[in-house]
């Protein structure tokens, strides 16, 4: 009972729990299962039946589908708090993307079938859920609309402030980034010799520092002015770095 307790003061804030009595938080809790997976493990494979329903507790993951000629797309990174697999109410159901764990992780499972019975009994968990869904596909719409209209510099940009709110830790007085180039690349539909200029020519203007694994941001407010730019970044210095917005800190630990 003491580690439902402590589960659910986890998973509290929780995106599938807002505005949830903690009681029913609690019971909904008490119904999972505690499932964990190694870095590199894939948690599930695109066209997999869809058994249970994962909400991430500890680590971080990446769901992606493969192109037609057998590139990478990373379509999300799910970070702790979130639901991490699709919730279906058929029973055929299927993923329609794979999901790797990027860091060791922990989280929660519901069968299927329980699940959607614990949505009856609770319909603010089902108005969350659809909210939740709303969202994602919201997201998916808007770097579906920049990955077509933009070029490749404030297609980069995007894809570095979508990563800031997401797993931006500030660090004296910066903002850090843990994510490889190769991610970059995935994220945002570029080559990794394009994500290499741009992110070569943004060194240059002291937006950003580079190093193994890590993309420094030294000057958001620059950052945004290439991202709002219709057109490449101009190779010129852009003035005094500052930092200056808010960084979503739900989880410090490192990204491959």
């Amino acid at each position: 009972m003491n580690d439902v307790k402590q589960m659910s003061r986890a998973v509290h804030s929780s995106e599938l729990f807002a505005g949830i009595p903690e009681c029913e938080v609690e019971e909904f809790v008490g119904r999972a299962r505690t499932v964990e997976f190694m870095a590199g493990d894939v948690i599930h494979s695109e066209d997999d039946p869809i058994a249970r329903v994962l909400l991430l507790m500890e680590g971080r993951v990446k769901k992606s589908k493969c192109s037609g000629n057998g590139l990478e797309v990373v379509l999300r990174l799910g970070v702790p708090g979130e639901l991490i697999s699709e919730p279906t109410f058929l029973p055929r159901g299927k993923h329609s993307s794979t999901m790797q764990a990027i860091q060791p992780c922990k989280a929660l499972a519901w069968e299927c079938a329980s699940f959607n019975a614990l949505l009856e009994r609770f319909p603010r968990l089902l108005a969350n859920l659809e909210n939740i869904l709303t969202s994602r596909l919201a997201e998916l719409t808007q770097r579906f609309c920049e990955a077509s209209t933009k070029t490749t510099s404030p297609r980069l940009a995007n894809g570095l402030l979508y990563l800031v709110g997401r797993i931006g830790e500030r660090v004296n007085g910066h903002i850090e980034l843990r994510v490889s180039q190769e991610t970059l690349g995935q994220l945002t539909g570029m080559t990794l010799n394009s994500v290499w200029l741009q992110l070569s020519i943004l060194k240059g203007q002291g937006i950003v520092r580079l190093r193994r694994g890590i993309v420094e941001i030294h000057s958001l407010p620059h950052l945004l002015m290439c991202a709002e730019s219709t057109h490449s970044v101009p190779k010129t210095h852009l003035g005094p770095v500052l930092v200056g917005a808010p960084v979503d800190g739900r989880n410090r630990a490192n990204t491959q």
